[in-house]
C-alpha cells in the first residue's frame, strides 16, 4: 500500500471488531508481549509513543521484531543491549502512515512501563499503547498524525470509557524515565486533526 493510500483510506466504527479487539483494516502482526487485563477495569487512557530502530534509523522491520521477541543481535550493536527485553504496544504506525496492530485492544499490552497516570500506577492495565515510528528531536510525517487521529477518533468512537481528556505522552506517565515522544511531536497538529469535524461525522 503506497503513503497516499495510507493517509486517505478512512476509519469507521465498522473497522473495529469488538469480539477480537482488532482494527480489521491494520495489519495484524500479533505480539507474544501481552496478557489480559485485570478484571473489570475499562480502557481509560490513550498513550502515544516513539521508536525507532536502531536509535534514529526508520524503516525495516526492526521494530516488529522487536516486539516479537525476533530481533537478531547480530544485525546492529544495539540490538544486543536490548534483547531480553519483552515490550509491545497496541499498535505502531510507520512513516509511511502504515497501521500496524500488535495486541487486541482488550488485552495488556506491555508499553508503560512504571508509570502513574489519572492518580493511578499500573498504566498497563487501563490503557491503549500507540507507538510512531519516530525519534524525541525528529519531526513526525503529516500521514502519521493523519493515521493517529484516525485511531485515535475510532478507539474513542467504540469505546465508552475513552475520551481525548486522557490522552498522554509516554513522558507524561513516566517523566524522568521516559521522553518520548519529545519535542518533534506536536500536539496542537494531532489534535487539531482528531477534532475535525467532518472526520469526526466520518466516524459516527
Amino acid at each position: 500500500m503506497s503513503t497516499n493510500e495510507h493517509q486517505t483510506k478512512p476509519l469507521s466504527p465498522a473497522d473495529y471488531d469488538s469480539a477480537t479487539g482488532l482494527v480489521r483494516s491494520a495489519r495484524q502482526v500479533i505480539s507474544p508481549n501481552y496478557d489480559d487485563r485485570p478484571e473489570g477495569v475499562a480502557i481509560e487512557a490513550l498513550i502515544i509513543h516513539a521508536i525507532s530502530l536502531p536509535p534514529g534509523k526508520y524503516g525495516g522491520l526492526h521494530v516488529e521484531k522487536f516486539f516479537c521477541n525476533q530481533l537478531g543481535i547480530d544485525e546492529h550493536p544495539y540490538f544486543s543491549e536490548i534483547a531480553g527485553i519483552r515490550v509491545s504496544a497496541h499498535f505502531f504506525i510507520s512513516r509511511s502512515g502504515e497501521l500496524v496492530q500488535f495486541v487486541p485492544v482488550h488485552k495488556r499490552a506491555w508499553h508503560a512501563g512504571v508509570s502513574h497516570c489519572m492518580g493511578r500506577d499500573a498504566v498497563n492495565d487501563f490503557s491503549i499503547g500507540i507507538e510512531l515510528e519516530g525519534c524525541d528531536d525528529d519531526g513526525f510525517e503529516e500521514v502519521q498524525y493523519s493515521t493517529l487521529a484516525k485511531l485515535s477518533g475510532l478507539l474513542i468512537a467504540v469505546i465508552p470509557s475513552l475520551s481525548t481528556e486522557h490522552i498522554y505522552g509516554h513522558e507524561d506517565i513516566a517523566p524522568g524515565r521516559k521522553t518520548d515522544p519529545g519535542p518533534g511531536f506536536n500536539w496542537q497538529e494531532y489534535r487539531l486533526a482528531l477534532s475535525n469535524q467532518d472526520y469526526q461525522m466520518a466516524i459516527k
